[in-house]
């Protein structure tokens, strides 16, 4: 992309009455953001990721088929698909990442994490890898089995951890290993029932904290990037404990300088404002400010770290706040309709 100018890159549900993936200019000095462009190329487009480069377009399409699709961002208003839709050989993907020359997709219903290659032009080849996750966990309606819900490359570049919620546990994945495929490594095991969704490291890459979807909480790990082991340490409410909401964690983000985090609350319809000490080693929950709509799904933040974007699924919108510097404190700026919102991206 050009010159000074930010897109956001939006993620909706097609099933929702989402417009698949919509495009919007971000204002320079607001953050406000203007939608130009919607595309219904891919199914469900349940989360995003864009190329190093910026190019190319990732996503995963959440069906019971399960596929990715590339699509070019050569005008970056406008993405067209590079191909058919790739099958990632799992059900369901709900979230990808790149990562050593793969794209690699968590499959939720069927409970695996699969790998596909990308060719130079950012197209997709089939599926190198399918890595199934095995277990199961004591919540009868959403843990009979394994449900990976997130991969996220850690800062090394040398492992994946894939977050599953049915097996209350995270998989690392070796992305160096002989052959140029990832293969397992370990699995961690966390408390039973906490159905951990999605991860952020700390900017260090010494702490990776996971979002627990079941039981509301944070957990913080020790993390150990020459040995590729994982550490639980301490969990941290993300919601008051006075509220009378159920509440459903989605997504964690992280200051880049390390001294606050920010948790998406599905149930108590809010974003947490949770602060780090120099170790980063316990999380405590400041306070919390409403979404701006209702069921927040994911978060983004801005490079800057002055503006944090929350995708709404639930009131179908994309609304952004103001960071204060000093306390991390969220104030709502805007938002946007985004019917069926499911992820956002800044690019």
């Amino acid at each position: 992309m050009g010159g000074t100018e930010q897109r956001a890159y939006i993620g909706s549900f097609s099933t929702g009455g989402g417009l698949g993936i919509t495009v919007a200019d971000v204002h320079p000095e607001t953050g406000a953001l203007t939608a130009v462009h919607s595309t219904d190329a891919v199914e469900n487009p349940s989360y995003l990721a864009l190329s190093p480069g910026g190019d190319v377009l990732y996503a995963v399409s959440q069906t019971d088929d399960g596929a990715a699709v590339a699509l070019s961002l050569a005008d970056p208003a406008r993405p067209v698909p590079l191909g058919a839709p790739v099958p990632v050989g799992g059900a369901a993907p709900t979230h990808l990442a790149l990562a050593l020359g793969h794209l690699l997709t968590a499959n939720y219903r069927s409970g695996s994490v699969s790998a596909l290659p990308t060719a130079a032009d950012g197209r997709l080849g089939e599926p190198v890898a399918v890595l199934q996750h095995e277990g199961s966990g004591p919540e009868p309606d959403r843990q009979r089995g394994p449900h990976a819900h997130g991969v996220h490359p850690d800062p090394s570049g040398r492992w994946a951890l894939g977050v599953d919620l049915g097996t209350d546990s995270v998989w690392i994945y070796a992305l160096d290993a002989p052959g140029g495929r990832p293969v397992v490594h370990h699995e961690t095991r966390l408390w039973a029932g906490s159905g951990p969704r999605h991860l952020a490291f700390h900017p260090r890459g010494h702490r990776a904290y996971i979002v627990n979807e079941l039981d509301s909480t944070l957990t913080t790990c020790r993390w150990d990037a020459e040995t590729g082991e994982l550490t639980p340490i301490g969990t941290t409410p993300v919601a008051p404990q006075d509220t009378d909401a159920v509440n459903f964690p989605s997504e964690v983000a992280v200051a880049a300088d390390g001294r606050f985090m920010w948790v998406a609350n599905r149930g108590h319809d809010s974003i947490a404002t949770l602060a780090l000490d120099e170790s980063g080693d316990a999380p405590g929950l400041l306070t919390t400010v409403d979404c701006g709509g209702r069921r927040p799904w994911d978060l983004a933040l801005h490079p800057s770290g002055r503006r944090l974007y929350t995708a709404n699924e639930g009131s179908g919108d994309v609304s952004w706040f103001d960071v204060d510097p000093a306390t991390g404190v969220l104030t709502h700026a805007g938002s946007i309709p985004a019917p069926g919102a499911s992820c956002v991206i800044l690019g």
